[in-house]
């Protein structure tokens, strides 16, 4: 599998190109912002875009899903329960920033443990609420990559100030989803580099001692 990191927009989201190189069948994963940018990424990729996932639906994830899902015509998927965040700048936090956000409603919501299937491409769906109310992430198992939006990060965890956040659920579904993984597993974030779920469960502060309650 072939896979490019774009960060885009003023929080430096970080937008995933996923594809299959002998078919060019491929996702894209939180398009936070720069819609003709990523398209012309997606052209020179010479991708065959057959959906826009979302790890959660908070503005700075969301604000070019509209442009990319108009130009090439694919279903949008998200976590059940992040609904609202996709139509409320309130509740997806892009309003306490002065420039409210939305998206289209998803043509298809995931639960845990479903199996997305996009032509070569499946992906295992982790419910990891915490940060967002039906954040998830997407696990091929077969490559043993983890696309964990802003669940979990380099030597960090997702914040838990904004609407709809908990830091206990936030922490029980790292334990219970994140940290059950084998340790090689790579972990792409919404946000900075790349990691393993064995460096994360050794080094990360906030999964050790009083954080971790």
């Amino acid at each position: 599998m072939n896979l490019k990191t774009i960060v885009v927009g003023p929080f430096a989201t970080n937008c995933y190109l996923y594809w299959d190189e002998p078919s060019g069948d491929g996702i894209i994963i939180d398009p936070g912002a720069e819609p003709d940018r990523l398209l012309d990424e997606i052209e020179a990729s010479r991708m065959k875009l057959l959906a826009i996932l979302l790890t959660h639906g908070h503005g700075d994830h969301i604000a070019a899903v509209k442009s990319v899902k108009e130009a090439c015509g694919v279903p949008l998927w998200v976590g059940a329960g992040e609904e609202d965040l996709l139509a409320n700048p309130s509740a997806n936090a892009s309003a306490l920033y002065g420039q409210p956000i939305v998206a289209p409603p998803p043509d298809y919501t995931v639960i845990d443990e479903d199996l997305i299937s996009l032509g070569p491409i499946s992906l295992r769906v982790l419910a990891t609420p915490g940060h967002s109310p039906g954040g998830v992430c997407y696990l091929d198992e077969s490559q043993g990559t983890l696309f964990c939006g802003d669940t979990l990060f380099y030597g960090s965890i997702g914040r838990t100030d904004f609407p709809g956040c908990s830091h206990q659920v936030l922490i029980q579904s790292i334990n219970d989803k994140i940290l059950k993984l084998p340790d090689p597993v790579v972990c792409y974030p919404g946000h900075g580099p790349a990691t393993t779920v064995g460096a994360e469960r050794n080094h990360n502060p906030f999964l050790k001692g009083d954080y971790f309650v």
